[in-house]
This record gives C-alpha cells, structure tokens and sequence, in this order.
C-alpha cells in the first residue's frame, strides 16, 4: 500500500499594490481582491481573505 503524504496548505503572505489611484489586496495562494480607491478597504479585503482560509 503506497503512504499517503499529508499536504499542507501553502503560507498565505499578503501584500497591497497600488496602480493610478486604486489599492488592490493580493495574496501568495492566488488569490486578488477588488480595486479600491481606499488603502482601509483593500487591507478589509485582506483581512477577511486570512479569516476565510482559516
């Protein structure tokens, strides 16, 4: 019987990157939030992202 290996899911490292006048929220597991014109909206979005994948 072959052993099964235990995968873990990858780190989540979160970042905000501006472009022009938007605030976008990324993470290293793919996922990107929404364009916003706040820098507090896009690290929400950040927030909430960590709070779902726990």
């Amino acid at each position: 019987m072959a052993q099964q290996e235990e995968i873990t899911p990858p780190e989540h490292r979160t970042t905000t990157v501006e472009q022009g006048p938007f605030c976008l929220a990324r993470c290293t597991c793919g996922w990107r939030g929404p364009a916003r014109r706040a820098r507090s909206l896009a690290r929400s979005d950040v927030e909430n992202h960590l709070t779902a994948v726990q």
